[in-house]
């Protein structure tokens, strides 16, 4: 069986129901105000440097995310003056 690679559109479909269901999580713990976009950045600012790695490396390192990991990149990008984008 040959495995078709997947579209753009369907590899950022596939990265933000991952990164909803770190945002489900979140909110479980307390953390009300986490959104798909807050848990996308922190994980892909670690690939600025070497790039998007594979699939699923990046499901591993959003699902493994943890809260103060995501409270310490939000702080700091919001002193870096950063609107979490």
């Amino acid at each position: 069986m040959e495995l078709t690679p997947m579209t753009e559109d369907e590899l950022m479909s596939t990265i933000e129901m991952v990164c909803q269901s770190k945002v489900e999580e979140m909110h479980l713990i307390g953390y009300e105000h986490v959104t798909t976009d807050d848990i996308w950045n922190c994980v892909n600012s670690k690939y600025e440097k070497e790039g998007v790695p594979s699939l699923h490396k990046l499901v591993n390192d959003i699902l493994s995310l943890k809260a103060m990991s995501l409270m310490n990149y939000m702080t700091i990008s919001a002193y870096k003056g950063s609107s979490f984008d």
